[in-house]
């Protein structure tokens, strides 16, 4: 369901989408723009989603929780938002030229299409655990076979394609010279893109240009995924699909396109190049890019152990922390960054997150209990207002939690202080605490999209219980019985009970 702005709010900060002054940093051209949509009170959202040959991991959710912040700020704005999301479950090749889907397939000795409906469940089962909206439409590549190779019909039509043996590639340099486009989006120019390529290595030599990349490769015996073509039986090139696809679902031209900032080489920087070779023109008004999260200063690696997964930053298992934290303590803390920022998760950082989140959430149950007899203007209504209107401000600075979330903490200080009796219930009139109610709800449920989890009905705390049931019943199939009875104990120790019977297995609270 759509996210109904709060009509209160709304009216505190004079919120009308004709005069609001939001600015978004366009990664396209390296600076803060004023927002406007295409469509006027219509907005075009594309993200590119996960591919599932494997579970989420935190980085992708950092990702996906930005855009599902930003998702919520312009509902809430009054915007009417196509929010598109696509699942890759083909065509997105390793350094050794296999497919990723492939090479799941083959180590869990399953189909592809099982592979991709597991990690596609595990997805969706961690994106509810952290509360996040769905998007509008969530398109699989698979499913788009036929529009991916109409896109390379066009292409190779319109003279920026040529095809090798089956296989049909782009051609980088006819295309930046007629053009000029590529490279603008990474800022990067040819001679510095031939090393970074991730087509097949052995398919380099039937290239033109060591920079050309495939749009569509002929698939060998041994491939598993594949398709009728009319140049060979093969599959499409992993950037093709986001073209495809979000022009079907959102048009030639929409109002944003957003991803990971390690998806602007090549994957973005490549799509704009197939969709200006499709139709003329640039497919997104305004590019979108959320930084990496890093762990104890440094990139996240396995090859060195400096990672964690979702699942052991909440049950603690892992020599990074001390101790579990809940989904909203995790999401708190990625708040506390803004979403262009490197963001450093540290056991200290989420000590310190927990402190934040659990005392915004007592002053939000606190102010939610206070009532004022005054009904005219007191002396604390003007501060309240000005840090209310201050904190959307700061979302209309391309959407800045950190600084929005410093204004709530402002207004914590102040509830607790007419908690304490250090300000009079008489210092605030009673419009000025309903309105500082409604705020709050406003912008911590319905924008930040955190939930109170002492409330045992949270959304969160249910889909964390599905993952973690979906997990042991996984060890249990796989007679790892070890990991599932650890995975009951622990949540045994937590006061949580979990009862296996003949339609399932159940939980709840002891």
């Amino acid at each position: 369901m759509p996210l109904l702005a709060n009509e209160k709010v709304r009216k505190i900060i004079k919120d009308k989408i004709m005069t609001r002054n939001l600015t978004i940093y366009n990664s396209l051209t390296r600076q803060k723009e004023a927002f406007s949509s295409i469509q006027k009170g219509h907005i075009g959202m594309y993200v590119c989603g996960p591919t599932v040959y494997n579970d989420v991991h935190l980085g992708n959710c950092r990702t996906f929780m930005s855009f599902d912040l930003i998702y919520r700020y312009l509902l809430f704005l009054g915007y009417k938002v196509r929010y598109v999301r696509n699942i890759t479950d083909v065509g997105h090749l390793l350094d050794d030229g296999e497919d990723r889907m492939s090479k799941g397939a083959r180590l869990d000795n399953l189909e592809p299409m099982e592979v991709a409906q597991k990690y596609t469940n595990g997805f969706h089962d961690m994106m509810k655990v952290f509360n996040t909206l769905n998007p509008s439409i969530e398109p699989q590549a698979t499913g788009h076979i036929i529009e991916q190779i109409e896109m390379v019909e066009a292409i190779l039509k319109n003279g920026y394609a040529y095809e090798k043996n089956g296989s049909v590639y782009f051609d980088t340099l006819k295309f930046a010279e007629k053009t000029g486009e590529y490279g603008k989006l990474s800022g990067r120019v040819i001679e510095e893109l031939i090393s970074e390529s991730r087509d097949n290595l052995k398919n380099q030599d039937e290239k033109n240009h060591p920079s050309d990349f495939a749009i569509w490769m002929k698939g060998s015996e041994e491939h598993i995924m594949k398709w009728n073509s009319p140049w060979s039986v093969g599959f499409p090139g992993w950037h093709l699909e986001c073209s495809a696809m979000s022009t079907k679902y959102l048009g030639k031209q929409f109002d944003i396109h957003g991803g990971g900032n390690d998806l602007k080489f090549p994957h973005h920087e490549n799509e704009i190049a197939q969709n200006v070779s499709t139709c003329g023109c640039q497919p997104a008004k305004y590019w979108m890019h959320t930084n990496m999260l890093l762990m104890n200063g440094r990139k996240m690696s396995k090859s060195d152990g400096n990672t964690i997964s979702p699942i052991e930053l909440f049950n603690g298992d892992s020599i990074h922390v001390t101790k579990g934290y809940s989904p909203m303590v995790v999401k708190f803390f990625m708040l506390q960054s803004h979403y262009r920022s490197p963001n450093d998760l540290t056991n200290e950082a989420l000590l310190a997150a927990e402190k934040g989140f659990k005392r915004l959430m007592e002053a939000n149950k606190t102010l939610q209990s206070l009532e004022s007899t005054i009904s005219n203007q007191a002396s604390l209504d003007l501060r309240v207002r000005d840090l209310i209107e201050a904190a959307f401000i700061d979302m209309d600075d391309d959407f800045t939690t950190p600084r929005a979330l410093a204004r709530l903490f402002d207004l914590v200080t102040i509830i607790n202080s007419l908690k304490d009796g250090q300000y009079s219930l008489n210092d605030i009139s009673q419009p000025s605490i309903s309105d500082l109610k409604s705020f709050f709800r406003t912008i911590i449920f319905d924008i930040f999209g955190l939930m109170d989890e002492s409330d045992s009905n949270a959304g969160p705390i249910d889909g964390l219980m599905h993952l973690i049931i979906e997990l042991r019943q996984q060890a249990r199939t796989n007679k790892d019985w070890a990991t599932s009875d650890k995975i009951r104990d622990t949540l045994n120790d937590v006061d949580i009970m979990i009862k296996d019977g003949k339609d399932g297995t159940s939980w709840n609270f002891k």
